[in-house]
């Protein structure tokens, strides 16, 4: 192997361990962002939970109880929708952030390949 051979697959190496470093740390990072998101999530869920029992043991009639029971539930329905679309936005950042270091080096190297 030649001097130059080995410094070409010194600074390869250097590149593959920096993008995979900036990966993992973009992982790290955004999996912290989804756990807190998550743990927002539990406790509105927990908040509304509350509300909507405290709502329910007030009414005065088995109408108003229907009433505002169909209610809930649509709210509910639109909240975890809702929700559920934030976390899968997130979700895909996240991924998208953690594999893009990874996805540019190998473009890199495909690209230097090209041109011998």
């Amino acid at each position: 192997m030649t001097t130059a051979s080995v410094e070409q697959f010194t600074a390869a190496t250097k590149a593959n361990v920096e993008a995979l470093t900036k990966g993992g740390n973009a992982a790290i990072a955004g999996f912290q962002e989804l756990a807190k998101a998550y743990q927002a999530l539990a406790t509105k869920n927990a908040e509304k939970l509350t509300a909507s029992i405290q709502a329910l043991s007030s009414v005065k009639s088995p109408a108003e109880f229907v009433e505002l029971q169909q209610k809930l539930v649509k709210e509910g329905v639109e909240a975890a929708v809702a929700d559920s679309r934030e976390i899968a936005e997130l979700t895909t950042a996240v991924f998208t952030a953690a594999f893009e270091p990874v996805k540019q080096q190998v473009e890199a190297v495909q690209k230097s390949v090209a041109k011998k």
